[in-house]
Order: C-alpha cells, then structure tokens, then sequence
C-alpha cells in the first residue's frame, strides 16, 4: 500500500486533513471569503475538500487547485461533479511551488502542505506570489504547545510555540485579521478518525494483501500519537492580510 492510498484511506472519515472541525472550516471560510465571489486557489489542495465546501456554499466563487497526487486530483474531479461544481473548478496536476498562474487570486489556501514549501514562511512566500493586492491567505501549520521531546521533533518537525509562529510570521509582512487554535476534541477528533478508519479497512477486509501492513500502520501511528506528540502539538490556522508597507 502507497503512502497516498494509506492517506486516502485514513481520511475516508475526516476529509479535512487538518485537525478542525466541520463549524471551525465553515468559520474560517466565513473569514477567508467575505464577499463570495472570490478567485480561490489551494496550494496542495489533495482531494479538493476546502474548495469543494468553498464552491457549494459561494455559487460566484471559482476555484484552482494544485497537486501532484493524480488519485486526489481524481477524487477531486469526481467529488466536484457529485455536487455540481465542476464548472467552477480547474485542477492542475503539478508540483504546487511549481505552479505559476495566469492571473492573481483575491484568496490563496494551503493547509497540510506547508511541508511541501519547506515550511511555513516559504509557503506564506508562494502564496504572495499568486495573491492580488489586498487578498487574504489561509494557512494552517503545527506548533509546539510545550516542549517537545526529541523523539516528537524527529517524527513530526521543528516547529516552534505559538507566540514565535506567529511573529515571525507577523515579522515576514503579514498581519493575522483571524485565526483558530485547534481544541484538544478537534486534535483528538482527527487522530482518532485517521487511524480508525486505516484499522477499520483493514478489518474489513482480511482477504486484501495490504490488510495486515494498514493495521500494522494504524496502531503504530496511534501509539506514536498517544506515545510521543499529543500532549505537546498544536495546530493553528491563520487567515493573513499583507501589512501595507511589504505589500
């Protein structure tokens, strides 16, 4: 099994794979996109779920999205089309620091892919370069909430606390108009949904080849959560302005 089919499979239950609930998405978009007519693009938007919610709710709003995943650009497609929205969408198969757009974006959104930038502030960087004068950027990215052991810094990065995250993204030229610390429930929430829902394929269906290494992967990363990183990570999302003198 791929790491994109464990993936795929691990979010049958919680599509947004960001620790946040369906009111605490619904509030950020409420946020991101105030006017409804927007220009939306998502910088490693996997499955399309932010701009599928975006464009069912927002019938003036049009949306891009970036991937290189070809299933869940597929899932995406297929999703769109189930509810109705497929005219407004275009996908692009590609690398999405790679991507360079014909015409900026009144909103830029990247969440869970800040690791494919390189991190948090050069993705606030790629964002700048598709974003038109006095749009908006969502980004979602982990933080410590206490300090970490070595062991969760290997497996999951070298984020810093929250204060530090966000002033340095402040120090980069952005000013957070919104933002969303993740509940312990919405942590919880999404931990337990992604490895249940590996475990619960996998006991479904016993006569598949992958079925022993998807609930070997399951209980591994459900220790490792419970083990190593849930009583220090955090997750934050921001909806970012650019301050005047760097925009």
């Amino acid at each position: 099994m791929t790491p994109e089919e464990t993936s795929r499979i691990a979010h049958t239950e919680h599509p947004i794979k960001s620790p946040l609930d369906d009111d605490s998405v619904g509030r950020l978009l409420e946020r991101g996109l105030p006017r409804g007519d927007e220009r939306v693009l998502d910088l490693g938007c996997g499955g399309g779920e932010w701009l599928l919610r975006a464009l069912a709710t927002r019938p003036r709003l049009h949306a891009e999205g970036v991937d290189l995943s070809e299933v869940a650009l597929a899932q995406a497609s297929a999703a769109a089309r189930e509810r109705g929205v497929q005219k407004r969408l275009v996908l692009h198969h590609q690398k999405a620091e790679d991507f360079v757009s014909t015409e900026p974006f009144d909103v830029v959104l990247s969440f869970g892919a800040t690791h494919a930038f390189g991190g948090l502030l050069p993705t606030l960087a790629a964002a700048r370069r598709h974003l038109a004068p006095g749009g908006r950027v969502l980004v979602g990215e982990g933080f410590w909430e206490r300090p970490p052991s070595q062991e969760a810094v290997e497996m999951l990065g070298d984020f810093t606390d929250l204060a530090t995250t966000v002033d340095r993204v402040v120090a980069d030229g952005w000013t957070p108009v919104d933002g969303h610390v993740s509940t312990r429930r919405e942590l919880d929430n999404y931990e337990w949904a992604c490895w249940g829902s590996l475990a619960a394929w996998a006991l479904d269906h016993p006569a598949d080849p992958d079925s022993a290494h998807a609930l070997a992967t399951a209980t591994i990363r459900r220790q490792e959560w419970l083990r190593v990183y849930r009583d220090t990570w955090g997750f934050v999302s921001l909806v970012l302005r650019q301050t005047p003198d760097r925009a």
